[in-house]
Formats: structure tokens, C-alpha cells, sequence
């Protein structure tokens, strides 16, 4: 059984999509997050709900073998890009990425589809395979 499909049909059920998951330690503490997208935004009602729906089934299918606290959330406005499905989400955003050899550029995410994407920057623009990208995420210019 495929986790991400099950907690994907979960989600699905409330009228939401799984944007993706990860494990992260704070404070000693395990948390397994689950990272949710609407059209129109996310409540926090939403997010409990679903977190209610999900911790039955996840105390019957653990997504880890240690102990962990489950949170369900937005990605958020300034969210890590990973995908080749986010990244054609976010497409008109602006973006920071981080290239494998370390160079860091800012743009504008132009396009992107199954094999890449193309960033306008400062210099015009520029196409980047998956595969030369490192870290990525959109970022909101507070100015």
C-alpha cells in the first residue's frame, strides 16, 4: 500500500489535495507533516478536521517507526518547490533557487512542465532541467 495515496484519498474526501509530506524534528519532537492545498485557502477547521480523519488511520499504518506528532497545514505562501507538479502550480510566482554547484537566483517562474523549468531573471531568461536544481521555493516580496 502506497501512504501518500491513502492520505492523498483522505484529504481528497474533504475537498482538499495532499501537497506533500515530511518528517522534521523541533524540539526533540518527531513531527510528520502533512502539507495541504485548496482553491481559495486553507481554515484551520479544514486542517482538523483532516488531522482527525488522518491519525486513526495512520495509528493503524505508521508513517514511521518512531514516535512522531502529526500536523496537517498550508505549505504556505513561501513554500519548497519539489515536484515537477508544483512547480506547474506556481507558475506566475516568484522563485528563489539554489542550482547544484551552489550558484543562488531569484525570478520569475515562467513555465515548467515534465522535464524542467524557465526562469525570467535579471539576465532574461533562463531553463533549468529538474535534475540541475537543488533547492527551490516561492517567496513573496513584502515591499
Amino acid at each position: 500500500m502506497n501512504l501518500d495515496v491513502q492520505i492523498a484519498k483522505i484529504i481528497e474526501a474533504n475537498g482538499a489535495a495532499l501537497y506533500d509530506t515530511e518528517v522534521v524534528t523541533e524540539f526533540d519532537e518527531t513531527i510528520y507533516r502533512v502539507l495541504i492545498t485548496k482553491v481559495g485557502g486553507i481554515t484551520l477547521d479544514l486542517c482538523a478536521t483532516i488531522s482527525h480523519e488522518l491519525s486513526p488511520f495512520l495509528d493503524v499504518h505508521p508513517p514511521m517507526s518512531e514516535r512522531y506528532r502529526l500536523e496537517v497545514s498550508s505549505p504556505g505562501i513561501e513554500r519548497k518547490l519539489s515536484k515537477p507538479v508544483h512547480f506547474q502550480n506556481a507558475v506566475g510566482e516568484k522563485v528563489k533557487i539554489k542550482l547544484g554547484e551552489g550558484d543562488k537566483l531569484k525570478g520569475l517562474l515562467k513555465s515548467a512542465d515534465t522535464k524542467g523549468i524557465v526562469v525570467e531573471t535579471k539576465q532574461g531568461d533562463e531553463s533549468f532541467s529538474y535534475g540541475e536544481l537543488n533547492t527551490c521555493k516561492t517567496y513573496f516580496d513584502w515591499n
